[in-house]
């Protein structure tokens, strides 16, 4: 958090203390100006309520007052944790005689005003407190938001350390079977058991390409580089694209899937090659996190300026506790075995990145582990 998405401050408040109306209303019109809030009270008792539930940057207490006078006021404020560092001027029309200035300042006290009280003089007094009170909450807002920043740093760095293992982890995979596979070739001589080899093979080199090509449009859409190729685009081709290319992991698993087209012969002004992408990754994503033999479902629908997809499944599901930060980088739910899931985490950052790009959005619901779930996404509608 930066310190400028901190709110506004709120006005300084300043608490006057006295037992008759009138110069309460004198003293408010006194200290009035934009950015303090005066507050007024006729009584300690009803000082002391205030205090309770408001921060203050300056009190002014009459002295002589029924009941609990200031200088008592004074002493119960100084017993307060909430109280004992607001600054206290007393007002007193009496006179300050060497005793009464010596209990003052023994109380808390850090100035003493005679009536009838010099206006300038009053103004320029309690300036002095109302700055050093912005001051100090300046300087606790600048330390809550380096202490937001720094965690922020320290959580973003945790996260970076998991991806690198997690990037050792899938790249080591495919280029082992990769090597195994070179090794297999050089002493093996029959043909049909070099083409099992070969692919295998192709099929960890398809993983390595899809890997880094995520990795690159990740990089690129955060370098703004990536442009795309606007076109008026039929909706049902979009979707027999992103079918075919997720269909070996579909296939693999084992799953069903269910293709609901558009109504109408339906178009979108997007790119195709994208938005086929989308589609793709999020019915590769549902396969990864259904276990085998699962129900997959990829349904369109029109709205009079929208187009929405809604990719399903009934696989794990997503914990509540994780919905809220699934399209993050780097953020993944736990498999169909309990364990993450193969892949890096950045899938449904990168979808959501290109949907935005495309000026849509997306959403995702689930009842929880075990319940499946459900991405929508909507894209703007050329009609």
């Amino acid at each position: 958090m930066t310190p400028a998405s901190f709110p506004a401050p709120t006005p300084a408040a300043v608490l006057i203390v006295d037992d008759l109306e009138e110069n309460l209303l004198a003293l408010e019109a006194l200290l009035r100006r934009e950015g303090v809030e005066v507050l007024k009270a006729l009584s300690g008792d009803e000082a002391l309520e205030i205090l309770l539930n408001t921060d203050v940057a300056l009190a002014l207490l009459d002295v002589q007052m029924p009941g609990m006078d200031g200088f008592q006021l004074a002493e119960f404020m100084r017993g307060n944790t909430r109280t004992r560092h607001i600054p206290i001027i007393f007002v007193t029309a009496g006179s300050a005689d060497r005793q009464r200035r010596f209990r003052g300042y023994e109380a808390g006290a850090v100035d003493f005003i005679q009536k009838p009280i010099e206006p300038d003089v009053l103004r320029s007094k309690a300036e002095v407190f109302i700055d050093l009170y912005d001051y100090r909450r300046e300087v606790v807002r600048q330390r809550d938001a380096l202490d937001a920043h720094a965690a922020a740093l320290t959580a973003a760095d945790r996260r970076k350390n998991e991806f690198l293992a997690v990037l050792g982890h899938e790249l080591r995979n495919p280029l082992m079977a990769l090597q195994a596979g070179l090794q297999l070739l050089e002493r093996e001589a029959r043909a049909d058991a070099a083409m099992v080899v070969r692919a295998r093979m192709t099929t960890q080199v398809h993983h390595l390409s899809r890997l880094i090509e995520d990795l690159l449009d990740v990089t690129r859409i955060d370098q703004g580089k990536i442009n795309l190729r606007l076109e008026r685009v039929s909706v049902q081709a979009v979707l027999d694209s992103a079918v075919e290319t997720s269909r070996p992991k579909v296939t693999a698993g084992r799953h069903s899937l269910e293709v609901e087209g558009p109504a109408e012969a339906a178009w979108i002004m997007a790119d195709f090659t994208r938005v086929s992408q989308i589609l793709s990754n999020l019915l590769t994503n549902a396969a990864k996190y259904t276990p085998p033999e699962g129900a997959l479902r990829l349904a369109t629908r029109l709205e009079a300026d929208t187009v929405v997809f809604e990719v399903s499944d009934n696989g794990v599901g997503i914990p509540l506790e994780l919905q809220a930060g699934i399209f993050d980088l780097y953020t993944q739910a736990p498999g169909p075995d309990g364990r993450s899931a193969e892949g890096l985490g950045i899938g449904l950052a990168l979808v959501r990145q290109l949907v935005q790009l495309h000026k849509g959005d997306i959403t995702v619901r689930s009842d929880g582990p075990g319940q499946g779930s459900t991405f929508t996404v909507r894209l703007p509608r050329a009609l």
